[in-house]
């Protein structure tokens, strides 16, 4: 029963504490997160101090005659002291919170933006890929029509080296043929002044 008296006083204590006596003192908002620890160790040291002087005060009410009334006054003692340190708690606590959020958004924003330099570097590297991919495409080709043009030319040059070689004997043939015809008709004329020379006019001759 104690437990559970104890217990009810404390919820009571919580609901009903003099709202007067708490905004007669600044409610000590922490502005920087060295501020909110410190807040928040005095807050622990405060708990720490309140359950120490409780349990004191609970073991010494036992040794009196209004047990009672005195474990009442040492539980509204102690739950006075929770709630002021609690009071200062708060806002040290809420600060360390916002911090986090703001580290939390942050890292975020941090990751949104490594995310999105990375989609420009990969889509960067895939341009240069592109790129890459089209100058080596374009330089294939332009070895292939340098090779088709080196093939055109020597095939010219072949058919004109033909061409010229095919002249060249047809003129050799006919300076040949010409020769031929000039020794043909020159061994004609001596034949002919020969035969003259040994007859008259093809007549014979008589003793």
């Amino acid at each position: 029963m104690h437990i559970h008296s104890w217990m009810a006083l404390f919820v009571l204590l919580l609901i009903a504490v003099p709202l007067g006596a708490q905004e007669e003192t600044p409610l000590p908002v922490p502005r920087t997160l060295e501020q909110a620890k410190a807040q928040r160790q005095e807050a622990e040291a405060m708990r720490q101090e309140a359950q120490r002087r409780y349990t004191e005060e609970e073991a010494a009410c036992h040794e009196k005659f209004l047990v009672g009334a005195c474990l009442e006054a040492a539980r509204e003692t102690y739950t006075e002291a929770i709630i002021e340190a609690r009071r200062l708690d708060a806002p040290a606590r809420e600060l360390e919170r916002e911090s986090r959020r703001g580290e939390i958004e942050e890292e975020k924003n941090r990751r949104a933006e490594e995310r999105s330099a990375r989609e420009v570097r990969q889509r960067e590297q895939a341009g240069h890929y592109r790129d890459e991919n089209a100058a080596k495409a374009t330089k294939r080709e332009q070895k292939r029509q340098k090779k088709e043009r080196q093939a055109e030319e020597y095939r010219k040059k072949q058919t004109k080296e033909q061409a010229e070689r095919k002249m060249a004997q047809e003129k050799r043939a006919k300076k040949q043929a010409e020769k031929v015809a000039r020794e043909a008709r020159k061994r004609a004329k001596v034949e002919k002044k020969a035969a003259e020379k040994n007859g008259t006019d093809g007549k014979p001759s008589f003793p």
